[in-house]
């Protein structure tokens, strides 16, 4: 396989990330975020053919069709969605092609003028935890000379190991004008089994707050703190979380906790959490979150009986436009 390095000269961006994202949704008009997760059993048939015949039944193979599923799904919905997600799982099965493919989509997602957020959930401590930074945020080392890493706009980052886990990828934000978005209260069924555990009175006096708090509670005010220096023109930081529209009344306590974060929204569609779920994630002015939804657009073309495998990236298209018409945020 050949590999190539071009990405490397992506100059840095110096801007606060929150505001490109917050100028991306209003360009678009729209706060849908695509996940990127190819399944290779779900890709349509006629592009794994394609790949098997010249590379074989290999991963690279495997690794070639998501690259080439990612693209379709892209140039479909470009013009129509500010940010895209890809989830890393996805590619790391098919080690480093796999990687290839994740960071080839990334670049042309950027090509393509979309914002791009890696679902990586990377934590650590110390040099660890900056090497990741590194990796997906900053810049990395290259015999002497500095170079970008995978380039991506944002991360999600999960806060279990505290500041000292965290700080690495915050440290990059301000450097370099990326996002993360840490992990508060995710959309899973057994989420409540740690995040809505109440805690002593103590922890929440720390915070001048009567009474008991519950962790997610907590993380909320460890998250507002760690985005306090990183606020943008838009009124909101870089430091976001990640708020499950499948508990759509802990989103509300949470915005109100959070006036100056943008929410990562997960868990529409598939997951069962629709618009109304969602609508507490927004601030008054409809803005502060962006909804993501991965199976429910890139295999559109499975549920439907208009649109055939071979034209799966319209299908893709037609369930995004009909999902930004359910939500009508903006």
């Amino acid at each position: 396989m050949e590999i190539d390095l071009s990405l490397s000269a992506v100059p840095k961006i110096k801007s606060n990330f929150a505001d490109r994202l917050i100028a991306a949704i209003k360009r678009k008009g729209n706060p849908i975020c695509v996940g990127l997760d190819p399944r290779l059993k779900q890709i349509p048939k006629f592009i794994k053919e394609q790949q098997i015949k010249q590379y074989g039944e290999t991963k690279e193979a495997a690794a070639r069709c998501l690259l080439e599923f990612n693209k379709g799904i892209i140039d479909a919905v470009a013009d129509l969605v500010p940010c895209v997600k890809p989830q890393i799982a996805f590619y790391e099965e098919y080690g480093f092609h796999g990687i290839w493919a994740f960071e080839e989509t990334c670049r042309y997602a950027h090509d393509k003028e979309l914002l791009v957020i890696a679902d990586a959930k990377r934590n650590d401590i110390g040099s660890t935890a900056e090497g990741y930074a590194r990796a997906y945020l900053g810049e990395i080392e290259l015999f002497g000379e500095k170079i970008s890493g995978l380039n991506v706009d944002a991360l999600t980052v999960t806060p279990y190991l505290g500041y000292d886990g965290v700080k690495p990828f915050v440290d990059s934000c301000c450097e370099y004008g990326k996002g993360i978005f840490v992990l508060l209260k995710t959309s899973n069924p057994s989420s409540g089994d740690l995040q809505d555990q109440l805690l002593d009175e103590k922890v929440a006096e720390g915070f001048g707050v009567n009474g008991r708090i519950t962790t997610y509670e907590l993380m909320a005010h460890l998250i507002e703190s760690w985005g306090a220096d990183l606020i943008g023109d838009s009124g909101y930081s870089s430091i976001g979380a990640v708020v499950g529209a499948t508990y759509p009344k802990q989103a509300e306590q949470i915005r109100k906790l959070l006036p100056q974060a943008i929410f990562l929204v997960p868990g529409y569609g598939a997951q069962g959490g629709g618009a109304s779920d969602v609508k507490p994630c927004f601030d008054e002015d409809g803005l502060g979150a962006i909804v993501n939804s991965s199976r429910g657009i890139i295999f559109a073309y499975e549920k439907s009986e208009i649109f055939s495998p071979e034209s799966y990236a319209e299908a893709a298209r037609v369930a995004t436009l009909e999902m930004a018409r359910e939500l009508e945020i903006l």
